[in-house]
């Protein structure tokens, strides 16, 4: 009998259990090809693994087996020896582009990430969540990777958000952003509403990159900036709107409720909270994308997840708001969620 065995009209294959044991291979060829800037290289003309050998000065061998596998995995097309970008790959993986990501990989393949996934699994699963305080230790260093290079990967959903809010009834003047990172969510909410001023509330270490990308857009002057904890510092008062981009997803629903209370608490009158977050359906296994970081989250965070709508609509009400309304930032998989 057949490894794969037909059974009507489904097949019985181990390709999907294969690939899955050796996706960190995935994980090596992407990184290869961003750091090798070999989506760049042949966006520019060097299509062949001879071309980017000589251009990159390398092994035409290993140029050739990196871009056929990159055609395997839908990265690239080939046509006899010569390759070329997918219209994904031309977006977000050619570095000319407004639209790259490839920077990201400094976060997402960071040894410190890598390591809280593969090197015991087992023990976050039967603890229910990642042992110690994994990314939520303080001052960890990873979130100074996380806003050198996720700036472009959260970038779409921030100038989503500050579109949104452009068109609000009466715009904010004051603005809080908590977890500021590279800072991407308040420098398009100050670009598009020129009367805001944006205080950003981060690490000091991340900070510096906050101020460096609000200098960049031409914005830093409405800037101002708090390093610490967002659980400890004093935020001061009277926002117009607190940002919680990305943030309630690493902690439990217990704490997420008390964070909102303090933003409740910070708001001016007729103030809203903002988060923007990965939201799963109720079944919690659909859409991909928002169903599967709660598996990040249980192995990056003690206690985190990816909350459904129900269940982020309670924690609002417990927190004390009376309502929220979430609209999807497509083609992102992220949601903005408004506690009001």
């Amino acid at each position: 009998m057949s490894a794969a065995v037909e059974l009507g009209e489904s097949e019985v294959s181990p390709s999907l259990l294969v690939d899955a044991m050796i996706a960190y291979g995935k994980t090596a060829a992407i990184k290869a090809a961003i750091e090798l800037d070999l989506f760049t290289m042949i966006g520019s003309g060097d299509r062949t693994a001879e071309a980017l050998a000589a251009t990159a000065g390398g092994s035409e061998r290993g140029f050739r087996t990196l871009c056929d596998y990159l055609v395997v995995k839908g990265f690239l097309t080939k046509s006899g020896q010569i390759y070329a970008l997918t219209p994904s790959s031309e977006v977000f993986l050619d570095r000319r582009s407004p639209a790259y990501m490839g920077a990201a990989i400094e976060f997402m393949a960071a040894p410190e990430m890598v390591s809280l996934f593969l090197d015991d699994p087992v023990a976050y699963v039967r603890n229910g969540g990642a042992l110690g305080l994994a990314n939520i230790a303080a001052d960890n260093p990873v979130w100074v990777k996380f806003a050198r290079g996720m700036g472009a990967f959260t970038g779409g959903s921030a100038a989503s958000v500050a579109a949104e809010i452009k068109a609000w009834p009466s715009p904010p003047k004051k603005v809080l952003d908590i977890a500021a990172g590279p800072g991407g969510f308040g420098i398009e909410i100050a670009k598009a509403v020129p009367s805001a001023r944006i205080v950003a509330l981060d690490w000091a270490s991340v900070l510096a990159l906050t101020k460096e990308n609000a200098s960049k857009a031409g914005v830093v002057d409405r800037f101002s900036f708090i390093s610490g904890s967002a659980f400890e510092v004093d935020w001061g008062a009277d926002y117009d709107l607190i940002l919680l981009p990305n943030f309630l997803h690493h902690f439990d629903a217990e704490t997420c409720v008390d964070l909102l209370k303090k933003a409740r608490a910070s708001l001016g009158a007729g103030g809203k909270v903002l988060a923007v977050e990965f939201v799963p359906n109720e079944d919690r296994v659909s859409p991909d994308f928002p169903a599967g970081f709660s598996w990040v989250m249980l192995a990056t965070t003690p206690k985190g997840d990816a909350y459904t709508k129900s269940e982020l609509a309670e924690m609002g009400r417990q927190a004390g708001f009376g309502d929220m309304v979430t609209k999807e930032l497509l083609p992102s998989p992220a949601t903005m969620i408004t506690f009001e």
